[in-house]
């Protein structure tokens, strides 16, 4: 099988309210942004995934990617792989790209990914995923009333300047609603961010004393609340932690959360597979875990399409306790919003997920919705690559590489793997 041809779209999906999320303080965000990237093959089946973006920082993405992924075999996982990592050398960090391939992998196989990759239909436990901090009275009304709609585990965002008005906000919700619903608490510190609002690094000792304030409240994880490169510091505090450590949603990929298994970060790992290396590399993670004993749920917030993936990856882990990430903030992120361009995912009565038996993802994409909210900014063919590399290098230069690639294409071939070789 090889690609014949890719297109890439920016989404802008307009939210009905601003929505603030924690881990941006103080800069609101009023669309669902995100990248979408439709991959076509000579055997008719069509791929798709999608990654989270600001507006339209990849614009120019498509050129480089022509280079790469016409002719290409979609199938050859490891290739792919490859493929973005050698992208990553020009800045570009696009591992979301590569879970289109599963998607076609799935459609020719009949199969959803999930089970290609040795996992079963099951319903899934979510639990209820946060973005914005609000004021403890508030959103304690929030969570009785989503306990009342079926979500038996919600994750709170506590993000203050000080150490006393984090555990002030943490004991005033866990007393409320501890007796009521499972908490976990996200405190995005993996990856601080402060263009707009200047909120402190904390320091393993911020840290430990938080965690323990999670203990004597009755949590039950507390995720991201150390540097995430903090190796070193995250495994001192799993170390003493009476609650679960959980972090690595937006590592890069297996290069670097194979270094936290090593040194044991973590109790529970979440790489995002549109953030953290692709389905391929969240798979090595899941082995690595079932290996040491340690807990995997991925991290889930990005979009319809984004959630999709990892619910897949959710399929094939290890049976655990821990629910799937589910993003709800209403009234600004809700799943007309976040899903956008493929129907709504709702959990049921009971805060589970049923399962999809849809080949590849699992989505379809909605092309009214597309066509309403997407604008296509590169389509690529074997031509347009031809005519690109013409105007760039000349006639001849691109008649040699031409050459080249088709024999790297015939040594490609013969190293190729199949995925059933790869994990199952």
């Amino acid at each position: 099988m090889k690609i014949t041809a890719f297109e890439l779209y920016h989404v802008s999906i307009p939210l009905k309210t601003p929505f603030w999320p924690s881990w941006i303080p103080g800069y609101p965000q009023t669309h669902n942004n995100f990248t979408l990237i439709k991959i076509m093959t000579d055997d008719g089946i069509t791929g798709y995934s999608a990654g989270p973006a600001q507006r339209r920082e990849r614009a120019g993405l498509g050129d480089i990617l022509s280079n790469f992924l016409i002719d290409a075999d979609p199938t050859n996982i490891p290739l792919i792989q490859s493929y973005l990592k050698q992208i990553s050398f020009y800045g570009w960090r696009n591992f979301w790209i590569e879970p289109a391939c599963w998607d076609i992998i799935g459609k020719a196989e009949g199969k959803p990914v999930y089970e290609l990759l040795g996992g079963k239909p099951h319903p899934v436990d979510v639990y209820l995923s946060t973005g914005e901090m609000h004021d403890p009275k508030q959103r304690i009304a929030e969570l009785l009333e989503m306990r009342e709609r079926g979500f038996k585990t919600a994750k709170l965002r506590i993000k203050n300047v000080t150490l006393k008005e984090d555990i002030q906000h943490l004991e005033i919700i866990s007393k409320a609603v501890g007796d009521k619903l499972v908490l976990g608490v996200d405190v995005n510190q993996g990856w601080l961010v402060t263009a707009t609002r200047k909120i402190p690094a904390w320091d393993l000792e911020r840290a430990t004393e938080f965690a323990n304030a999670c203990y004597q409240n009755g949590i039950k994880w507390l995720e991201e609340p150390l540097d995430s490169r903090d190796y070193d510091g995250n495994a001192a505090l799993r170390s003493v932690s009476k609650v679960k450590i959980a972090g690595a949603e937006l590592n890069y990929g297996w290069d670097e959360i194979k270094i936290m298994l090593e040194k044991d970060c973590f109790d529970v790992y979440q790489p995002d597979a549109t953030l953290a290396g692709g389905i391929f590399q969240s798979m090595q993670v899941i082995e690595a875990c079932k290996k040491k004993d340690r807990i995997f749920s991925p991290h889930t917030w990005t979009n319809g399409i984004g959630f999709y993936i990892n619910w897949n990856l959710k399929l094939v882990a290890p049976p655990s306790d821990f629910p799937l990430e589910y993003p709800l903030e209403e009234p600004s992120w809700i799943p007309e919003k976040r899903d956008g361009i493929i129907d709504s995912i709702i959990p049921d009565s009971e805060g589970r997920l049923q399962p999809f038996n849809h080949p590849g993802l699992g989505f379809e994409i909605n092309e009214g919705m597309l066509r309403k909210y997407g604008r296509r900014f590169a389509k690529y063919n074997k031509f347009r690559l031809a005519l690109k590399l013409v105007g760039e290098k000349g006639v001849g230069l691109a008649m040699k590489l031409n050459k080249e690639k088709k024999l790297l294409q015939k040594q490609e071939a013969a190293d190729k793997r199949h995925y059933k070789d790869l994990f199952v």
